[in-house]
């Protein structure tokens, strides 16, 4: 009987050695695809123009070749962004910043908006040794433009795997702080039974997590700024929707977005 209970335990841990190995690798294989994603894309790349989309296409691909020749009736160039799950954050910041190299009006509302916004956070829980580094990376960023940098020192900058990603951190954290603040109203949008902090503990605040209306809204809002999206799906009709975020606005910062990945367009 002993040695039977011995046999099964035996069992059992083989199962729970070949489980662990399965797991390891494909943690390993999503870390190789990751490595070849960050070696062929930069995190934000240079203008490119509109019609290399077409190739990333087959000919005969009807749907998305049609949708391609309406994006053509209203933009020239495309800057790709890295489909790393941070894509939208990453688009967002550098093509605001882009803009504000050319308004330095809107360029000082911009970084009173962006004090101001550590204070917030911290004011409703935020804990301030955690978020301030991010912040401080984030008003760098905006120094920077106020020097009027190139275009090239600011494309350096959103490249620099560090600097970027605590811009998106931060990006990350005011989208959170601005859903809790909202909490009454974002929390008929939340699935699952879950609560408004929840999710933002799930699905904003983590690098990597995908972005949706929501975050878009709560970007937008908070930092008082514009955004349209262009949406392009194997959805009927040959024209590609938009989306104005918040409705109403009247944006100059325009977005592809392609199902889980965002890029940058311009007119």
């Amino acid at each position: 009987m002993a040695e039977e209970q011995q046999q099964e335990l035996t069992g059992r841990e083989m199962e729970g050695v070949n489980c662990l190995a399965y797991d390891e690798a494909i943690m390993a294989q999503q870390d190789r695809i990751q490595q070849e994603i960050a070696t062929s894309n930069p995190l934000v790349s240079e203008r490119q123009d509109l019609s290399i989309l077409r190739r990333e296409y087959a000919q005969d691909d009807a749907v998305y070749q049609q949708k391609i020749k309406d994006l053509h009736k209203k933009y020239s160039h495309i800057r790709k962004t890295r489909p790393d799950g941070n894509c939208f954050y990453r688009a967002f910041g550098f093509s605001h910043l882009e803009l504000l190299l050319d308004d330095s009006k809107e360029l000082q509302r911009f970084k009173a908006v962006a004090a101001k916004s550590k204070l917030d956070l911290v004011n409703q829980g935020f804990t301030e040794f955690t978020i301030e580094d991010f912040h401080n990376t984030f008003m760098d960023l905006i120094e920077l433009c106020e020097k009027q940098p190139t275009l090239g020192e600011l494309l350096n900058s959103f490249n620099d795997q560090s600097m970027s990603d605590y811009v998106v951190v931060y990006l990350r954290l005011l989208t959170s702080g601005y859903l809790q603040r909202e909490h009454d109203f974002f929390e008929h949008f939340i699935e699952g039974g879950r609560s408004i902090k929840e999710f933002c503990q799930q699905e904003v605040e983590p690098m990597s997590k995908e972005s949706d209306h929501i975050h878009i809204i709560a970007l937008a809002q908070v930092l008082n700024t514009s955004i349209l999206v262009e949406y392009m799906d194997r959805g009927e009709g040959g024209t590609v929707n938009h989306h104005v975020f918040p409705e109403g606005g009247e944006p100059r910062l325009f977005l592809l977005y392609r199902p889980g990945h965002y890029d940058i367009l311009y007119k």
